[in-house]
């Protein structure tokens, strides 16, 4: 019986940082629980090519760089009867095998991972604990802390929507009670934080979210992310 889990990763321009993410997917593969690992790719001009070569990862390019778009791409072409979206960026932590393990019983249920950053310090604590409280409480976990989802669930909600921003909220407003954390850590880049300040950018994070629910337009919300 082939493995159960599609690993889908969006990417662009993200070859030189994943070392750490595809490491912590070998645990997965000697468990018997990874299927193939899938890059979708927006556009890279690095090196994602030779790296999904290297690895052993299927890579697929959509017609424009943009996160959902790109995760909707990659489950197009999984073969797996589970998909687990994980972006770029993240690290799974040690015992996320046998938490996943634990949750295949159940297809009726999305389950995700508890938040970490890979930087210490009581701001990336209070991110990471409001990131934690968010989705145990509003059922809203972002794409960082991973999403494990059977391909029938998957489709039953519609998947994910073809939009650059909040895709991730998205899908879990549509999945809702749905969703269960996994017993195991997404450790997850502080890279945009550390650059933009720990306070502008989680004021910013927070405030693209209200504008979502409140009916912004994920295009138009993207350059206020950014802060461009």
């Amino acid at each position: 019986m082939p493995a159960p889990i599609s690993v889908i990763i969006p990417t662009l321009d993200s070859a030189s940082s994943m070392e750490a993410t595809l490491a912590s997917l070998v645990a997965g593969v000697h468990a018997g629980l990874v299927r193939e690992v899938i890059f979708a790719d927006g556009g890279s001009r690095d090196d994602i090519h030779t790296l999904a070569e290297v690895s052993g990862a299927r890579l697929i390019e959509t017609a424009r760089a943009g996160r959902g778009g790109q995760l909707k791409a990659g489950a197009r072409i999984a073969k797996g009867d589970w998909y687990l979206f994980l972006h770029s960026d993240t690290e799974l932590g040690g015992a996320w095998p046998m938490a996943v393990k634990a949750h295949l019983h159940n297809r009726d249920a999305a389950g995700y991972f508890r938040l970490r950053f890979d930087q210490t310090g009581p701001f990336p604590a209070m991110v990471a604990s409001w990131a934690n409280l968010r989705s145990r409480f509003f059922c809203m976990p972002y794409g960082d802390q991973g999403l494990l989802i059977h391909r029938d669930l998957y489709e039953a909600v519609g998947g994910y929507p073809d939009q650059p921003l909040m895709e991730d909220v998205a899908i879990c407003r549509r999945l809702g009670r749905r969703l269960t954390r996994l017993s195991a850590v997404a450790v997850t880049s502080a890279d945009r934080y550390v650059r933009d300040g720990w306070l502008r950018r989680g004021t910013r994070n927070i405030a693209t979210l209200v504008l979502y629910l409140f009916g912004r337009d994920p295009e138009r919300l993207r350059v206020f992310y950014r802060g461009d």
